[in-house]
């Protein structure tokens, strides 16, 4: 049954996030978008029907990485590709159609562990049944560690994230009790609303904003015959990554031109370590170096992203140091 949808382009803007791995920007969503608008409009397909199909693929192509041989690798790794896309399918179809779930949240999470789990025995026990070498085992239990690795540092950074995010709102909402009304604003937030905003530039864009809004109220209050509003003083923005982009001065002009065509400056997270190990190894018959390799420079990356936040609690406790002296 022929179920109306949006044009394509407002499909892309509903269901594609405004930063992606750049595996994804790039070789995932111009496939998987056309065919979530489709699905939505001809099919009844669920999300977490989606959902299990990613993992059924995914466990077929650790059926393929078992075989060991060159061909039954690029099999495994087309089939991964094809589990990847779907997995990003059931997410963007539950944005689309308004069908998410809590559970199909959860549902999608643990799959993508389990698919990972089975392909890297699978791939790396294949390979030590061709080969003979050890090595294959210990890469095995590397690729295993090092996805928990990551999603366990992200889950945990987040909630620090959140955590100092949450103290600096509740410092603000007691400033603004004291003093009438104070806005707030985080310079994170308003980058990635705006790529192309100058950084040096933002905080005075943000007051003058408030500003020409207090007095367009004002105007407006005055026209009516109404009293005049209060004017909000001007907002606070707080900026958590200003020690970091002082150090690196060069990391917003990289960051403006990753963001503008939506890829995250986390250019090898879990997803192009996973990519890395189960589609391109696979695919040039060279698991051990590339396996090797997407390890290293996913460890670079975690130990970059922590130390952009030991940087981070610095910007927040002089912060909240802010606050107290101007209490």
């Amino acid at each position: 049954m022929l179920r109306e949808m949006p044009a394509l382009a407002e499909v892309r803007r509903t269901t594609e996030k405004k930063r992606d791995a750049w595996w994804t920007v790039l070789l995932v969503d111009p496939v998987a978008t056309p065919l979530v608008r489709w699905t939505a409009m001809w099919t009844r397909i669920t999300p977490n029907q989606i959902t299990w199909v990613a993992l059924l693929l995914g466990l077929g192509a650790a059926g393929c990485f078992a075989a060991g041989s060159w061909g039954w690798l690029l099999v495994g790794a087309a089939l991964y590709h094809v589990s990847f896309i779907l997995d990003c399918m059931d997410g963007k179809l539950a944005r689309l159609t308004g069908t998410g779930s809590v559970f199909g949240a959860w549902l999608d999470y643990v799959f993508d562990r389990i698919r990972v789990l089975a392909c890297a025995v699978a791939l790396m026990g294949g390979q030590f049944t061709r080969t003979g070498e050890i090595i294959f085992l210990w890469l095995a239990l590397a690729v295993v560690f090092l996805d928990m690795l990551r999603y366990v540092d992200a889950l945990q950074i987040f909630k620090i994230r959140h955590g100092m995010r949450k103290q600096i709102k509740t410092r603000v909402r007691a400033a603004r009790k004291a003093e009438n009304q104070r806005e707030l604003a985080f310079m994170e937030d308003m980058l990635r609303d705006n790529p192309e905003a100058d950084t040096e530039h933002e905080q005075t864009m943000a007051e003058e904003d408030a500003s020409a809004e207090a007095a367009e109220a004002a105007a407006d209050a005055s026209a009516q015959g109404c009293a005049a509003p209060v004017t909000p003083r001007k907002p606070t923005v707080v900026d958590l990554h200003q020690e970091f982009r002082h150090r690196f001065p060069w990391y917003a002009r990289f960051r403006t031109f990753l963001l503008r065509r939506r890829i995250r400056t986390h250019l090898v997270s879990g997803i192009e370590f996973q990519m890395a190990v189960f589609i391109v190894a696979p695919a040039v018959d060279a698991v051990a170096p590339v396996t090797i390799g997407a390890g290293v420079l996913l460890l670079v990356f975690e130990l970059a992203i922590i130390y952009k936040l030991l940087l981070s609690t610095r910007d927040f406790t002089r912060t909240l140091q802010s606050f107290e002296q101007t209490a």
